[in-house]
């Protein structure tokens, strides 16, 4: 029985054990917090910091595989696991690029991916310089996520919001729609490629509102966007799942935004809305099998369930009953025992032929669903 161990344990984490249940697989999971929504569902649990080098490479050595729910892990750690026969998803290599916006960037400039204009600032100072390349969106080099570490800078007034650190300064994009593409790559070097995903995102938090899946795209636009996915996900040279976020301008151009290296919020749809799911997927990859069948069984959309302004608390679910009972609506709540105003608590999939209604659902679980604290 092979070993594979994650590192995080969220809610990621969680679904990813949820899919692993259908294999022979024992699991794996380091996390600092022995409450996590992934700890009582592993085989074994390592209280530890994924960020601390030897408590990656202590939790690896006698691991088979190891793979990873959230960017911000111990690369060296990892690096050193690989020189020692350890199979690591994606490899120490593509998650040093990623995981730095300022590489990233980089990696997509050197290989001719196409990706909005961009000047790296390594500081306040530095950004005070570049007012003549506004309107623009200020991204932090490391430790960005959810939306956090990310600044839009319309006019000079604007720049003292941004980051006194190195960072990305990268051109607005007029964006007419945003879409995600998960592309899988297997150990040989074989892809299979999600239908794209199209997000809508809430003005406030900065995070995802809904999304739509497939897509409403012109076949052209679409072959375009996978066959750009494809072309990333590649270059990494890496197996592994990738979660490749993309703009569509008004021009019908599509640019690279950015790449997540593993499951991805635009990818939950698919556990109920296609064939063989992203978690899935990354068992096959994991377990050196056969890549699955990504179709989609019906259109589906996702609505994110956050916590609400103003609450924080133990975790009350108020009009979760109501959502219950709709018809091909699937409720996913992550185990957090605490809310926060914005904090991701779970997810809600809809399922329909009829896009209109796709929509309609989810402004109606939205108005029926709220977090609240106890």
């Amino acid at each position: 029985m092979q070993k594979i161990g994650i590192l995080g344990g969220g809610q990621l984490g969680r679904m990813l054990l949820q899919a692993a249940a259908n294999y022979v697989v024992e699991t794996y999971i380091l996390e600092n917090d022995e409450n996590c929504p992934s700890a009582h569902l592993c085989t074994h649990f390592v209280k530890g910091d994924i960020r601390d080098y030897d408590a990656v490479y202590n939790f690896g050595k006698n691991l088979d595989a190891l793979t990873i729910e959230i960017e911000s892990v111990n690369i060296d750690a990892l690096e050193a696991l690989e020189k020692e026969g350890v199979r690591v998803y994606p490899s120490s290599a593509a998650l040093r690029t990623i995981k730095n916006k300022i590489l990233q960037k980089e990696f997509y400039q050197e290989h001719s991916i196409p990706t909005p204009k961009y000047i790296v600032t390594q500081d306040l100072q530095e950004l005070r310089k570049h007012a003549d390349f506004l309107p623009a969106v200020h991204k932090i080099g490391e430790g960005g996520y959810d939306g956090k570490g990310v600044q839009v800078i319309e006019k000079a007034s604007d720049i003292e919001k941004g980051f006194d650190a190195p960072s990305v300064l990268e051109k607005e994009v007029l964006i007419a729609k945003e879409i995600a593409i998960t592309v899988a790559v297997s150990d040989n070097k074989n892809t299979a490629i999600f239908p794209p995903a199209e997000m809508v995102f809430d003005p406030h938090l900065n995070l995802l509102d809904y999304q739509i899946s497939p897509a409403r795209l012109t076949k052209e636009i679409e072959w375009k966007a996978e066959a750009i996915a494809r072309r990333v996900a590649l270059e990494f040279k890496s197996p592994g799942l990738f979660a490749v976020e993309m703009f569509l301008d008004k021009e019908n151009n599509v640019w690279v935004n950015e790449t997540a290296p593993r499951v991805h919020n635009s990818g939950h749809h698919t556990i109920e809305g296609n064939y063989c799911s992203q978690f899935d997927m990354l068992w096959r990859i994991l377990l050196q099998l056969p890549l699955g069948n990504t179709e989609a069984i019906k259109a589906s959309s996702i609505v994110n369930l956050v916590g609400a302004e103003g609450f924080s608390g133990t975790a009350k679910y108020e009009g979760l009953d109501e959502v219950l009972k709709m018809s091909n609506v699937f409720v996913h709540l992550y185990g957090k025992e605490t809310t926060k105003p914005g904090r991701k608590m779970g997810h809600v999939t809809i399922l329909s032929d009829d896009y209109p209604e796709l929509t309609f659902r989810a402004k109606q679980v939205k108005q029926a669903l709220r977090i609240v604290s106890e």
